[in-house]
């Protein structure tokens, strides 16, 4: 389908295609309102079936459109036009880092690549802060400015498809060879599994390569889960030492060996370009003596067999030494007999005491576990398994353990054999229906918010046509399913906001006065003038808004001040030779005959000189006195032509005529 060209929201047009993704189309277009460009991603058909998928995808994006990071791209809008559903959001100039790995067809250098994982995990950090998980951290998702800044994008939209299979509609969805193991086995994921999938990104850009690479995802997938990746330093020895341990950690296939949270991982990432050979990344181990450790059949075989030879070793040398030790010690051999026929008596006791008293098991860490997943390890720890109940949990999917009790803490809590286990399961994302609030007051618009079980947001705005105190719009469409304990934001009016003024009376007053004591009262003054020789010259006439009138503070008033024009000397100048461009004939001596015009000059009514004169003159002159705008015309031979002027004698006094 070509879109180029194409409007959305009646904002963005759509210029020209610039990337194709698993999930969605991304295109260059142009804000129409910001007049900036911006980038488009627009969903795949195939996605777009799916109503709960939508919902989701929608919510993930608004709720990641909060972040606001250097390397995190900004989201400016979510929206849909017809059946095309789209985020806006920031255009950035650059390649993916996917693309600059394949460019280099081999290990990139270590320190731009430490650089790198730093912004990553600085975006993390503070996405992990505002409870959300990217679940899609891969290279083909960041990408390198021109200025060499890492930008982490498609935050949200992984999460949107976290219940999907991963090749749902026929597309590696995250593309499996980033996946945590977590991840890969459909289990809870959380912070820890975007810092497994950063420890991918880093093995990648130092080795060219994946840890775990196959056929079929699917295979790669139980890679992820089953086997120990090659340490990276094996294919590139030019990696630290620091670098690679960083890597190893963030790719413990145990949560709980890993790096806790991006904060973590990015003080040892830093320390690592100081320090670079150092020994600061702590290595978490197990503690074999407290935990039940899985080994094979023929490790355990192996095992079996050299502990029957050394017994029976040990039996046959033993027991030739002891016969000849009895023979010649008689009396320590009762003694010891003795001694042998009360630690049996002993043990007997003990072997009832045990089979009284059960023994310690350890207690299994069932928490993001699926309930079948959890009462599997229960009960192979002896234990007894046991709901106690089912809860709506915001983070914690559907059918996954929230919490057990007893708590297990750390790996050294022991509990008696055939203990109760009792766990509370997630029901997933409880569901909430936006209430319709639009026109009512702000208390009750609250009120009907919070028993639908969700959270609301009051942004006051002014408002010409709703009351003070009422709820002009509502950003959530009313019968919206969204998630229990999201956030409804409404637009509550507070009037005008803007302050009424009553208008006084200034009529009569100096225009300096007058003008001071509107603007002190709130009000824009525009002054005109007029004349009333009646009235003194300078006060104010009339005003354009009647006394005692309420209007809005800023509303421009209007005064007329009076004007009265004061008389004034004028000066006509006229250059005749100029004005008729005169040029006197020769006679037969070759001398200048001249000839004479009579020239009137009237200022309005009054006729202010009347001489005749050579046509050869440049220089006659008149005054007059007279107030005001006057007209002046000046005549040749009674011939007014369109020799006629005004001037305002407040302004100018010559007025010249050439």
């Amino acid at each position: 389908m070509n879109l180029e060209g194409k409007l959305l929201g009646n904002r963005y047009e759509i210029l020209e295609k610039i990337g194709n993704g698993g999930m969605s189309t991304v295109y260059k277009a142009i804000d129409k309102v910001l007049k900036r460009n911006v980038a488009v991603k627009i969903l795949r058909d195939e996605f777009t079936t799916d109503e709960e998928f939508i919902k989701r995808f929608e919510a993930e994006a608004e709720s990641a459109a909060r972040l606001t990071h250097a390397n995190i791209v900004s989201i400016y809008d979510v929206g849909v036009e017809g059946n095309l559903h789209y985020i806006v959001m920031e255009l950035i100039q650059g390649k993916t880092l996917k693309e600059i790995i394949i460019k280099e067809r081999g290990a990139l250098p270590w320190k731009w690549s430490v650089n790198v994982a730093i912004q990553i995990a600085s975006a993390l950090e503070v996405a992990h802060r505002n409870n959300i998980i990217h679940r899609d951290i891969k290279p083909h998702n960041i990408i390198i400015t021109e200025d060499g800044i890492a930008k982490v994008t498609d935050f949200g939209i992984a999460k949107a498809v976290s219940n999907s299979t991963i090749t749902a509609f026929g597309t590696t969805i995250g593309s499996v060879h980033y996946f945590s193991p977590e991840h890969a086995r459909g289990g809870f994921t959380d912070a820890k599994s975007d810092l497994y999938s950063l420890g991918v990104v880093m093995y990648e850009m130092l080795t060219g390569r994946v840890p775990f690479d196959a056929d079929t995802p699917v295979s790669v997938a139980l890679k992820h889960m089953q086997e120990e990746p090659e340490e990276p330093i094996e294919s590139n020895p030019k990696i630290p030492t620091a670098v690679n341990k960083i890597i190893m950690k963030a790719l413990q296939k145990d949560t709980t060996l890993r790096y806790q949270a991006a904060t973590e991982m990015l003080r040892d990432l830093r320390r690592s370009l100081k320090n670079p050979e150092g020994d600061f990344v702590e290595e978490l181990e197990y503690d074999n003596t407290a935990r039940t450790q899985k080994i094979s059949l023929d490790e355990y075989e192996e095992m079996e067999q050299n502990r029957s030879f050394h017994k029976g070793n040990n039996k046959e040398k033993k027991g030739g030494k002891f016969k000849q030790f009895i023979k010649e010690h008689k009396a320590i051999s009762i003694t010891i007999g003795l001694i042998l026929l009360f630690m049996i008596s002993l043990g007997g006791t003990l072997g009832v005491l045990k089979m009284t008293n059960p023994a310690e098991v350890e207690m299994p860490n069932v928490v993001g576990l699926s309930k079948e997943e959890a009462q599997k390890e229960i009960e192979e720890a002896k234990l007894v398994f046991e709901v106690e109940k089912e809860e709506y949990h915001k983070e914690v999917p559907e059918g996954f353990v929230i919490s057990q009790n007893p708590n297990y803490m750390e790996r050294f809590n022991k509990v008696k054999e055939g203990s109760v286990v009792s766990v509370v399961i997630s029901k997933g994302q409880e569901k909430a229906i936006v209430p319709n609030v639009k026109g009512k007051e702000k208390e009750e618009a609250t009120q009907l918010i919070e028993e639908a079980k969700l959270k609301v947001e009051i942004i006051e705005e002014t408002s010409k046509t709703v009351k003070e105190g009422y709820v002009i719009s509502q950003e959530t469409d009313p019968n919206t399913e969204v998630l229990a304990g999201d956030t409804i934001k409404i637009h509550v009016s507070i009037g005008t906001g803007i302050k009424q003024v009553s208008v006084v009376s200034v009529i009569g007053q100096s225009e300096e006065n007058a003008k001071k004591t509107l603007s002190n009262s709130g009000l824009k003054v525009n002054v005109a003038y007029e004349e009333d020789s009646s009235k003194d010259n300078g006060v104010v006439l009339k005003q354009s808004i009647e006394i005692g009138k309420v209007v809005d503070e800023g509303t421009t008033i209007t005064i007329t001040v009076n004007k009265v024009a004061e008389m004034k000397q004028g000066t006509v100048k006229v250059n005749l030779k100029s004005l008729l461009n005169y040029t006197p004939e020769k006679d037969e001596e070759g001398k200048d005959v001249v000839e004479k015009a009579t020239v009137k000059i009237t200022v309005g009514n009054d006729t202010i000189y009347n001489q005749s004169n050579p046509k050869t003159k440049t220089d006659i002159t008149a005054n007059f006195t007279a107030k005001g705008t006057v007209t002046i015309k000046v005549y040749v031979d009674d011939i007014l032509g369109n020799r006629t002027k005004e001037i305002n004698l407040n302004t100018t006094t010559t007025c010249i005529f050439e």
